[in-house]
Parts: C-alpha cells; structure tokens; sequence
C-alpha cells in the first residue's frame, strides 16, 4: 500500500523479456519497455515510437483498492514538479531544473488560500520527497491521475498541473493535426519512457461526467495540446481569441463523458524533436507565474478571455527573464527569483529570448468572452 492509500493490484508486473530498437534521431541502441509504446533516448533525450510489432504486452493491472479513496472532497487537484535532479535530464547543461518545485507550491498556495480546496485533497508529487510514493514517477503520476477522476461526479472540481519537461513523438494512429503526440516526461522516462497525450486524455478527460469540471496548468515544452482536447483557443493576428478545429482525422472520440476539461498551456512554434531546457538557474515557470499573477490580479469572475489576455501581457512584459513579483501568502516565499520559459523555444532573431505565447484548449468551444473562468 502507498501513501496515497492504496495501490494498483500486485504492483508493477513482471516483464516478459525484452527487446531492443534504434533511437530515430542519433541510432542509439535503446530498450524496449514492457507496456510502453514510447522511449526516450537518455543519449539525445528525443523520443521514440515503439513499432506495434515490437511491443511487448503488460499483463493489464488490477483496480486500486478502497482505502485509495480517502480525502474525496469535491475540489481536488494532482500537483507534478520536476526537476530531474537524479535522473540526467540535463544532460551536458551543468545543472538541475529549480523552478517546477517552487511551481508546486505557489499552485499549492493559489488553490487553498484562494480557492478554498482543503489541503489533504491537494497530492504533490515533486523529486524532493522522501517518501517514494511521492516522487513523480511514472507508476506515481499515473495513480494519481486515476485517484484524481476516479468516482467523479457532478459539481466536481479537479486541477491537474505539471511543471517540468515535456517532448513530441510522431503519430502513428491518425489523431493528431500535426502529425506528431505530445507527452510529459516523468522523473523516470529514461527507463519507464514518457506519458503519451493518448493516456493522458484517457486517464483523466474522457471519465468527466456531466458537471465535473477539470482544468489543467502544464508548465512544459510541447504542451499546446497535451491533453488532446478537441479544440484549442489562441490568439489570431487581429488580436482576438479564436478556436481552431483540432479534432483528429481518425474521427477518434477525445472528449468527456459529458464534463468540461481546459488545459491552459505554452504555445511556441518549435519544430525539433528534443525536449527544450531552460535556464537552470531560474527558480519559477513562466507559464505558470503568469497563470497565478492573472488570476491574483483579476477580479473573481473574470473571463477566460481576459484571464488569457493578462496572462499574455504578463509574459509579454518580461519574457524568459522577468523577475517574480507575486504578493501576498501565495507568492511570499519566492519574492524576487527569476522566472523560466518552460515552454518556449528560442527565437531565431534573438536567440537568447524565449518566445512564448499562452493558450487554451477544451473539450467543447464556448464564447471565452463571456464565461466566467470558476474553480
């Protein structure tokens, strides 16, 4: 059993044997992980897919038991900080990620001084802890997002935020616009590989049923459309919030069962394979100082339209260098550090810039004008 309360029935299955495959961008030899249909290279950090033939099946896991579903409050969030400290994800850059875990916290901060979610219905996974089931593992990350929507029910409101690393694979099943998945890397995605969009719209979008309401923050490189959500928001060259159509071209089903799920995210316009890393040394995402500064300095009931439209101005202001200046409990403890691009990528014109631009996506469109932005 684990500290959240229970576990998936018998733990981690035993691999079946294994198998090896190229990396798609440097030829490294890379092992094939029992269950996974993506790998990332620990050589040049790219990921790749996991050919159907060359998969190896995972015995499917049991359900997680009752005590996992303690502290059920109707307003519950699943809380992801990485830095990567141990597992060499900077390689080469002579340093560790500072900013995700000071992410957590304020986010922590936002959501129980202000929003009133009682702190026992808040799990933080960050790679500081002590406490093995707390660390942002890739088996840790995936039973809390099922703790997270499990059970789920009509007045609901439930908050999934990620800050660390994120990377693209090509498509290999026609549900994508682009052409290519986006993932989140977990402590552990040396060994156990990334957290496909795929799952992570199955895991915690489709289950919402009617009245739950989930709202993601994802703080990470290639994190546009990380849920896979069927419309994304951006700003048009006039200026304006329009929706575009990104439903995918399978015709495959990535909405709710009948709830409502927006992803606030980075948008940039990188097009390599490699996850961006940003200055080591600076202590707060972007993306996510400019989510709480937005809402601190809006009214209650703002729109998403102007929550979006502060949260670009925000960014705008200060760009990969601004400095942190929250007040109040929720930003105390971090007064003066500085901020990171955990999204961007670097600008060609200024190559020591990071251009970054917010975005929304959902699972339904809806006139961001009007409807007030509620947790």
């Amino acid at each position: 059993m684990n500290n959240f309360g229970g576990h998936f029935g018998g733990g981690r299955p035993h691999h079946h044997g294994t198998s090896t495959m190229r990396c798609k961008y440097c030829r490294t030899t890379l092992t094939v992980i029992p269950g996974e249909r993506a790998i990332q290279c620990s050589n040049c950090s790219s990921v790749t897919r996991v050919r159907r033939a060359d998969r190896i099946p995972l015995p499917v896991m049991g359900p997680m038991t009752a005590p996992f579903q303690r502290a059920r409050g109707n307003k519950r969030a699943v809380l992801i900080g990485i830095t990567y400290a141990a597992g060499g994800m900077r390689r080469g850059s002579g340093g560790q990620l500072r900013g995700p875990i000071n992410d957590v916290k304020c986010m922590r901060n936002l959501l129980c001084h202000r929003f009133g979610f009682p702190s026992e219905c808040v799990i933080m996974l960050t790679d500081d802890q002590r406490d093995p089931f707390r660390l942002p593992t890739k088996d840790n990350i995936r039973m809390a997002m099922h703790w997270l929507v499990q059970g789920c029910s009509y007045g609901d409101s439930l908050v999934f935020h990620f800050s660390g690393l994120g990377a693209q694979v090509a498509d290999d099943d026609g549900d994508e616009v682009d052409g290519y998945d986006e993932a989140l890397c977990p402590m552990d995605a040396f060994q156990r590989g990334p957290i496909l969009d795929d799952e992570i719209n199955e895991t915690i979008v489709r289950p919402l049923v009617p009245g739950a309401r989930l709202h993601a923050v994802v703080d990470a490189c290639y994190s546009a459309t990380v849920l896979d959500l069927p419309f994304l928001c951006r700003v048009a060259r006039n200026g304006y919030w329009q929706w575009e159509d990104h439903r995918p071209p399978s015709g495959a089903w990535k909405g709710t069962s009948g709830g409502q799920a927006v992803l606030f995210s980075g948008y940039s316009d990188g097009k390599n394979n490699f996850a961006v890393m940003p200055d080591a040394v600076a202590s707060l995402g972007a993306m996510t100082h400019s989510f709480i500064k937005a809402v601190e300095c809006e009214p209650r009931g703002v729109t998403y339209g102007r929550l979006l439209t502060s949260m670009r101005t925000i960014m705008k202001s200060g760009g990969g260098g601004m400095g942190y200046d929250m007040q109040g409990p929720i930003g105390a403890p971090m007064q003066h550090h500085k901020v990171a691009n955990f999204s961007g990528v670097q600008s060609h014109s200024r190559p020591w810039a990071m251009l970054q631009e917010p975005n929304l996506s959902s699972s339904e469109m809806f006139d961001i004008y009007r409807k007030p932005f509620v947790l």
